[in-house]
């Protein structure tokens, strides 16, 4: 997925986070309603989260240089494993303070309706924003699972705002819930227990979003659809006897590290393992332009045993 498609993603969370964010907090201060303050913190939370992906996305186009030769690409994925800590530490720290509070200390919500108005047009503009991020990830979507697809992915900014887009519906909606039941019920404290639920929503969020970011920070292979083009293009070439192994490694979402352990047929020259080399640097390039630095290395298969790949298999 390109730069521009995620910016697109960002920019419609942002100002639509943005506006939610402003519309909860006087319906937050109006009200009284501690489930409403926590999804204003929510959306204001969210809103410096974009931010960071945006920073991110510019940190990570930075050129290589001396001292970081292979580029700056995971610049995006530390921002993006910033936000988890962020969403963690301040929207569901926040969430559970004030649901806490409120259950120990319950006052009714004044104004109830107010709020039902106001999470029913959050909810539209939110609903807007993760439509956004949903169309764009299934333009990339590689596995029929949205999930599997979502652990896979090397583009942390579409899982993180669709991530923030999903807890945000749902915290929506247990704000309501929380609302229509203390107001049906006579029950202040569910307005508490609300933000509780809203404060375990984002909680788990942000474990899952910083697992996957871990993940990509430590250095994620390339998927198997990628390594098994880079096995078809080596094996093709006359002048190799065995594919000793493969490690492929993302730098960035579109940016693929390579290195090839190749055994060469014995009986070509110097000039011609050259040639060979040039050659399938370019067709893999060619093939897979998100493989930006390859690395060959020659060596014999009977001093070089097979080892498993990426993906637990003995390399052929």
């Amino acid at each position: 997925m390109s730069a521009h498609a995620s910016k697109k993603v960002i920019f419609a969370a942002l100002a639509g986070n943005f506006l939610i964010a402003v519309t909860k907090f006087v319906g937050a201060a109006y009200t009284n309603s501690s489930a409403m303050l926590s999804e204003a913190i929510h959306s204001m939370v969210d809103c410096g989260n974009q931010g960071l992906l945006l920073y991110g996305i510019k940190k990570a186009q930075k050129p290589a240089d001396k001292a970081h030769p292979f580029g700056y690409g995971m610049e995006l994925y530390f921002w993006t494993f910033v936000v988890a800590i962020l969403i963690f530490a301040v929207g569901a720290g926040v969430s559970l303070y004030e649901g806490i509070i409120k259950v120990i200390s319950p006052h009714p919500v004044t104004d109830v309706y107010i709020n039902y108005i106001i999470l029913s047009v959050a909810i539209v503009f939110e609903g807007a924003a993760w439509i956004v991020a949903y169309r764009e990830f299934k333009r990339s979507q590689t596995h029929p699972s949205l999930l599997t697809s979502i652990l896979k992915s090397k583009d942390p900014t579409i899982f993180t705002v669709l991530f923030e887009d999903t807890a945000a519906m749902l915290g929506l909606i247990v704000a309501m819930g929380g609302l229509f039941i203390g107001q049906w019920l006579g029950i202040p404290e569910m307005d508490g227990v609300a933000s509780i639920l809203i404060g375990v929503i984002l909680a788990g969020t942000a474990v899952l979003l910083a697992y996957e970011s871990k993940g990509l920070l430590i250095g994620e292979a390339a998927s198997k659809a990628v390594v098994t083009a880079i096995e078809e293009i080596v094996t093709a070439q006359p002048d190799i006897v065995a594919v000793n192994e493969i490690l492929t490694m993302h730098m960035g979402p579109h940016d693929i590290l390579l290195n090839l352990s190749l055994d060469f047929d014995d009986t070509i020259t110097s000039a011609d393992v050259e040639r060979a080399v040039t050659r399938m640097e370019q067709d893999i390039k060619a093939r897979l332009p998100a493989i930006k630095r390859i690395f060959i290395e020659a060596q014999s298969l009977l001093d070089n045993p097979p080892r498993r790949d990426d993906f637990g298999q003995e390399p052929a």
